[in-house]
């Protein structure tokens, strides 16, 4: 397969969760395994997981699986905008890999968005510079009438790119068809043009009987159905939000080996508000006689042998959740009887003796449950790395995410953080994933426990994780009709579409050809992010942002959004 530099295609679905950024990935891994250079792109993600990349850029995790899937290293060009939830209505936005600043839902629709649109063009024109494919990832539904105006991630993308879109429906919910058929009738005339047509998702049973269904829908629209992918059990892909999401991935839906020893080990995972990066556990999942879980209630540690206190974007907030619903106390027994504890990153936190958070709750000076000798104070900057060191006489990598600066006082280096007893704290995301150091600490974790549990010699979660990415080329290769999807991601969308009725309704559209704004630049090209004077009338105040290098350092104040 060959084409001219710049093809590509942007997967939306007709609702969050439909399989968008799995498809995205199993098409990127068709693709670089037929000799296509190709990367992944979301122009704007809200998720609480995250991922740091060798340059020190914060993005979505989602976008680093699908880079994984490209076979390409990810950088802040695959998601230039990120939205990381602090609470129901504002957010934390990240432009290029750092923090710019909180900003309130209404806010940022309300034109900090579209300020943000040159951004996004100018690494997707990046990227399609490099690669000869970019596959895109929507976000929620294009057809959010609500947003449609302001929109930069959906038909926005797709039309200042002229890229095809490809529509993903999860038939397991039910209502397929008139999702298809809405989100189309839905959508501009010049955004329809776009819409070349749908894959089907999550199908179980004989597909000859979804054919005539099929069949009338292209009557209805004039669109085809590129494949019928059927249901996958245990795929464990680094998806976006959600705890049922995470019990997927992490309580393994797959054909599970039996223990490698006599016993196995029961995992409690503490659900606390605005978890964060809850893959961090999927790599104890993937070990043979593990069984991990999410819990709520103090009662549900008892006959856990192990109990990890997850990252989270509320420190504070978890803090109070764990006091309220009983769960300090039984932490604070489990240490006292000398049964395991992990924490990471918030989690970690929240297990030392005090919190001094000025930035992210204000809360000022809070106690901590004081299970280990660490005190943390909150920073503006928040720090991004990739660290790499040892424990427990083994290598180990991970990444950091975080704002809160742990001074350690005492007990037994561990990683970043500390040791003292059978609790554990560190700010390393991602450092089970190290194999060697995962078997050595689950074996602590069973002696302690008193378990007869031994971990498997072999297991690898790195090739475990590309066994899965595997599985999702191989959905798309064997169930979509790929040479059609080819001709879409290296010509573009069939000409001639027709029109679907009713379109969008009135100010839920934009002019012919027109996208948002990307904003003036400065002679030398640049995007100009305008600063809290355009805010005001007659404001006219800019600061450049440099977009050449992913992972740069962006030169914007919190006051910019």
């Amino acid at each position: 397969m060959s084409a001219g530099p710049g093809g590509g295609l942007l997967v939306a679905g007709t609702t969050s969760d439909a399989g968008k950024s799995v498809v995205t990935a199993g098409i990127c891994r068709w693709l670089v395994r037929r000799g296509v250079k190709v990367a992944p792109f979301k122009a704007q993600n809200m998720s609480l997981n995250s991922f740091v990349t060798r340059e020190g850029a914060e993005i979505g995790r989602a976008q680093a699986m699908q880079a994984q899937a490209a076979r390409v290293e990810p950088t802040a060009l695959m998601n230039p905008v990120l939205l990381k939830p602090g609470g129901d209505r504002s957010s934390q936005v990240v432009l290029m890999g750092r923090p710019v600043g909180e900003m309130s839902a209404r806010g940022y629709h309300g034109g900090r968005q579209e300020a943000l649109f040159g951004t996004v063009v100018d690494c997707l024109e990046q990227l399609r510079g490099t690669y000869d494919a970019v596959i895109c990832e929507g976000a929620g539904s294009p057809a959010e009438i609500n947003l449609r105006r302001t929109d930069i991630v959906n038909m926005g993308v797709a039309r200042a790119a002229r890229f095809p879109v490809l529509v993903v429906g999860d038939i397991d919910r039910g209502g397929v068809f008139a999702s298809f058929f809405g989100t189309t009738a839905l959508l501009a005339a010049e955004d329809q043009e776009l819409v070349a047509g749908y894959l089907v998702n999550k199908f179980r049973g004989d597909v000859s009987l979804l054919e005539p269904g099929l069949d009338m829908l292209y009557e209805l629209t004039g669109r085809r159905t590129y494949g019928v992918l059927p249901f996958a059990h245990g795929l464990g892909i680094d998806e976006e939000d959600g705890l049922r999401v995470s019990m997927r991935g992490a309580v393994r839906e797959s054909v599970v080996a039996p223990p490698h020893g006599e016993d196995v080990l029961r995992v409690a995972v503490c659900a606390v508000p605005l978890m964060s990066n809850f893959t961090d556990v999927d790599a104890l999942a993937a070990e043979p006689g593990v069984v991990v879980r999410f819990v709520d209630r103090a009662e549900e540690l008892a006959d856990a042998d192990l109990v990890i206190v997850p990252g989270t974007r509320g420190t504070v907030k978890a803090l109070a959740w764990l006091r309220e619903r009983g769960l300090a106390g039984a932490l604070a027994r489990r240490a006292a009887e000398g049964r395991p504890v992990l924490g990471i990153c918030g989690g970690f936190q929240v297990l030392g003796e005090s919190i001094e958070d000025e930035v992210e709750s204000r809360a000022g000076l809070v106690d901590g449950l004081g299970l280990l000798p660490v005190r943390v104070r909150f920073g503006r900057e928040k720090v991004l790395g990739r660290p790499v060191g040892s424990a427990l006489g083994e290598p180990v990598e991970g990444y950091e995410i975080h704002h809160g600066v742990a001074e350690v006082r005492g007990g037994e280096p561990f990683l970043d953080g500390c040791r003292v007893g059978s609790v554990w704290g560190t700010h390393w995301h991602g450092s089970l994933e190290s194999d060697g150091f995962r078997r050595r600490f689950l074996e602590e974790v069973a002696r302690a426990a008193g378990r007869r549990f031994v971990a498997a010699p072999d297991t690898s979660f790195a090739a475990l994780r590309e066994e899965q990415l595997d599985r999702l080329g191989d959905l798309v290769e064997e169930h979509a009709d790929t040479d059609a999807l080819w001709r879409l991601i290296s010509e573009g969308a069939p000409r001639g579409l027709p029109f679907v009725p009713p379109g969008a309704p009135r100010g839920a559209s934009r002019d012919r050809g027109s996208a948002p704004d990307p904003g003036p630049r400065s002679p030398e090209g640049l995007v100009l992010v305008p600063r809290a004077a355009e805010r005001e009338p007659g404001g006219s105040e800019f600061v450049e942002r440099t977009s050449g290098v992913a992972g740069d350092v962006v030169h914007v104040t919190e006051e910019a959004l």
